[in-house]
């Protein structure tokens, strides 16, 4: 049976007066139905363009220049417009970081839960605010019947980003991109929000792309990690070994940067430097001008190397690792 989402080859450039960006420059991995895929990196490095990419939201000077997306065995790399706008809501949604991103302030909840199911399926007015206080109701939100007549200001952070999840939920899709859905609320918040999405991808199957800079989030939501670095995955595998035992000297630096998994009273271990430009990118590995572990022979392209079971890691030299024949 083949993957409910499949990406090979995926490279998504942007021409500016500066040069090519090569924002995504040839990534790969598979999600099964049900499944949780970990998308994780620094600022800048190439996971919210790819999420994008998987929506057909790159618009110019971007454009995907090679590769394919597969979703339920259909190529949506030059898919017709038309096409993807049936596909955005109803079969693949997305979840923003900023629920404002997603609400309209002057347009009640009610009015755009029942405008987003109408536009994709011959119901009533009834029968789509029916539902929509439901799915009110299946996030956590306090007297739906109520609530769903608000503006989106009388919401606190926590709540709108609660009815942006709910929004996409209306059509039950296959497939959610959640684009760190939950950076921007406070601790308490966020662990209700990742225990609401695990429930509801327990009880529905939707598999999830869950995009974020934070291992320790990822890691009690995740199945699968793929750890983005310039634009390239170069770390994928199972969430428990990528995040236990970690295979790429970047996935270890971003582990380190974990305040809970330092003693107190020291320092972080923290990543030395800053991510390169994508558009001047040093000669071999990426990495290898911050990385501890750098030898003479990094400045050659890294080659990728499986050293478990589904775990692999473009790295020359896997830390402590006999590479898989």
């Amino acid at each position: 049976m083949s993957a409910l989402l499949e990406v090979r080859g995926l490279k998504t450039h942007f021409d500016t007066r500066a040069g090519m960006v090569k924002a995504v420059d040839g990534i790969d991995f598979t999600l099964d139905a049900g499944e949780v895929l970990g998308l994780v990196g620094e600022s800048g490095s190439g996971k919210t363009v790819a999420s994008f990419s998987i929506l057909g939201l790159i618009d110019p000077p971007g454009r995907v220049v090679e590769g394919s997306i597969r979703f339920k065995g259909e190529e949506l790399v030059g898919a017709p417009v038309a096409r993807m706008r049936q596909l955005r809501g109803r079969e693949i949604a997305m979840v923003f970081q900023d629920p404002m991103m997603t609400l309209t302030p002057v347009l009640r909840i009610e009015t755009q839960m029942v405008e987003t199911i109408l536009a994709h399926e011959k119901v009533s007015k009834k029968a789509a605010r029916d539902r929509a206080i439901s799915v009110l109701a299946r996030v956590g939100i306090p007297s739906p019947e109520d609530r769903i007549r608000a503006y989106p200001h009388q919401f606190s952070g926590g709540m709108r980003q609660r009815v942006a999840i709910a929004i996409a939920l209306l059509h039950s899709p296959a497939l959610i991109l959640a684009d760190e859905p939950t950076t921007a609320l406070d601790v308490t918040i966020q662990g209700q929000i990742i225990a609401e999405m695990q429930k509801l991808v327990a009880e529905t199957g939707t598999a999830m792309v869950w995009v974020s800079h934070d291992l320790a989030v990822v890691e009690t939501i995740a199945d699968t990690v793929a750890v983005m670095y310039a634009g390239r995955i170069v770390e994928h595998g199972p969430s428990a070994e990528v995040i236990g035992n970690p295979a790429h000297p970047y996935t270890e630096g971003l582990l380190n940067s974990i305040p809970s998994r330092t003693t107190p009273g020291q320092r972080l271990n923290q990543i030395p430097g800053m991510a390169p430009s994508v558009l001047h990118l040093p000669p071999g590995c990426p990495f290898a001008p911050r990385c501890r572990h750098a030898i003479p022979a990094c400045a050659t392209p890294p080659p990728v190397q499986y050293v478990g079971a589904g775990h692999m890691a473009r790295c020359l030299a896997p830390l402590s690792r006999e590479v898989a024949s």
